[in-house]
């Protein structure tokens, strides 16, 4: 039987199961057989039944009143409900595993499950994905531990630019850089600037980045940064409608260090027709208007 994980699930549920003769659960010994179960059915590549075994687990655990083992098992659980591509449970285990962490006050490892379980999303539900980095950001922020969720904006902000959501992109780099600022991280807060305004730039938003950058220049780190030239320069081929300035500017070294994503964008630009935006050339438009009522 110590081989069977059927008959071993088969034991512990029964000794979960209240009955006549049985008043009381015995959850101690049921769940050292849940978790017996799981480690045998994923020897076995069963993941599906190892999946329903640790979750059992992770309940034996709580009804122990032991979050911790019980947020690993649900961990666990999330990792096999990817391995068989249950996409709605990836989402729910982790949030659970997170919540049980946060029982135990220990709130890194509640963002780090949240961020596992969007890193298993990011492909088959972004959306998903991009929902639980935000969580796992917030639980950070909520504890005043920003600079621990530097990678998690990063993260975010990539799965939303994968989906062409470019002002929710700008949006979240914007919010890596107000969390640098508390932490008192210049660098990083001057870099999240200056992809922000690329990513407005990128998505052929001139108004907005103009907007972006002339917000960022009220903060005086950013003033006196190498992020804010290379910024400036951009702005200014923009303005002057010179593509090949533009593409210069975009592969000046300031940008070359910036997160690969936001290289890779920076490389196409410009991304569209800038000639509108020479200086004067509106001006000239309505001149000829005018001539042409004449």
């Amino acid at each position: 039987m110590a081989s069977d994980p059927d008959k071993l699930m088969a034991k512990a549920d029964k000794m979960t199961k209240l009955s006549l003769t049985r008043w009381n659960a015995d959850w101690r010994n049921a769940t050292a057989l849940y978790e017996q179960a799981g480690n045998a059915y994923r020897l076995a590549r069963k993941f599906e039944q190892a999946k329903e075994a640790f979750e059992k687990a992770s309940k034996g655990h709580e009804m122990l009143a032991s979050p911790w083992d019980a947020a690993k098992h649900m961990e666990t659980a999330g990792a096999l409900a990817k391995d068989v591509g249950n996409w709605n449970e990836v989402s729910d285990f982790y949030r659970r595993a997170s919540e049980l962490y946060i029982e135990c006050g220990r709130v890194q490892p509640a963002s780090d499950a949240l961020a596992k379980g969007a890193r298993a999303l990011e492909d088959a539900m972004p959306e998903g994905a991009i929902q639980l980095y935000t969580d796992a950001c917030t639980v950070l922020e909520e504890d005043g531990k920003e600079q621990m969720a530097f990678d998690l904006y990063r993260a975010a902000t990539n799965v939303y630019i994968k989906l062409e959501k470019y002002t929710d992109a700008a949006t979240f780099l914007l919010r890596l850089a107000l969390a640098a600022d508390k932490c008192n991280a210049t660098h990083s807060q001057c870099k999240a600037y200056l992809s922000a305004i690329i990513v407005y730039l990128y998505a052929h938003d001139f108004e907005q980045a103009e907007k972006c950058y002339n917000d960022c220049c009220q903060v005086d780190a950013f003033m006196n940064s190498d992020q804010n030239r290379a910024a400036s320069r951009l702005m200014s081929a923009y303005t002057d409608g010179d593509v090949e300035e533009i593409k210069r500017a975009a592969q000046s070294n300031i940008v070359s260090n910036l997160d690969h994503v936001i290289i890779k964008i920076a490389r196409k630009l410009p991304t569209g027709d800038v000639s509108g935006f020479k200086r004067g050339a509106i001006e000239t438009e309505d001149l000829l208007d005018e001539d042409d009522l004449t």
